[in-house]
């Protein structure tokens, strides 16, 4: 099977299946998706979820976020992994908001990497979420169920995986290919152990076909 031959019909599986696949991370506006993606790093959405509430009631925008103390942020985010470096990422974001941006999110991958907690994958989630962006972020499960599946092939980085996808999936769905992968990767193609038997992309999945060569 050609590479272009297992884009198509994985493409064409999850446009059937998943055609309005979104962030499972809860938000209102790009701010709020914003703290969203900073505090999900090595962090699941659920208890993301679980912890933002309490900080947008406090903090609602960049204004107030920035003239919080680290003492007064911590406690609210000390349920989730990291939350020093993260208590004080957030308070430099917004205060950078402010300084920079008039207190909005800017909406382009330049701009947002120069805010503290926000890298190349952060910044592809919220312009591909927020404006539907052609952008394709890299986080662990899309760099390993890309790879299991042979999507991508020899990417040793996250970026050399961001454009091998890119080079092979249609721009106008870029942003859906993202959660269709993470999702597969968080509830199918898991670490460990993938569901295999219970997968509808056994046809295209290099992984599989190799299971099924060796006899497993």
């Amino acid at each position: 099977m050609t590479r272009k031959d297992r884009y198509r019909l994985i493409i064409d599986f999850f446009l059937e299946h998943a055609p309005d696949a979104e962030t499972e991370l809860l938000y209102d506006n790009p701010f709020q998706l914003l703290v969203a993606v900073i505090l999900s790093a090595q962090c699941t959405d659920k208890r993301v979820n679980l912890t933002t509430p309490s900080i947008f009631e406090k903090y609602p925008d960049a204004a107030s976020l920035a003239k919080a103390t680290f003492e007064e942020l911590f406690p609210l985010i000390r349920s989730i992994s990291y939350p020093n470096n993260k208590t004080k990422h957030l308070i430099g974001m917004a205060q950078m908001l402010m300084e920079k941006f008039n207190g909005e999110v800017p909406l382009t991958v330049d701009e947002l990497i120069l805010l503290p907690g926000v890298g190349r994958k952060t910044a592809n989630v919220i312009t591909s979420v927020v404006d539907q962006q052609p952008n394709m972020a890299v986080d662990t499960h899309v760099f390993r169920v890309s790879a299991r599946i042979g999507l991508t092939v020899g990417a040793t980085t996250p970026l050399a995986a961001e454009k091998q996808l890119l080079k092979y999936i249609p721009a106008e769905l870029a942003h859906k290919a993202h959660h269709w992968l993470i999702l597969h990767g968080r509830y199918t193609c898991i670490a460990r152990h993938p569901k295999c038997r219970d997968c509808g992309i056994q046809e295209a999945c290099r992984y599989f076909q190799k299971q099924l060569a060796n006899g497993s």
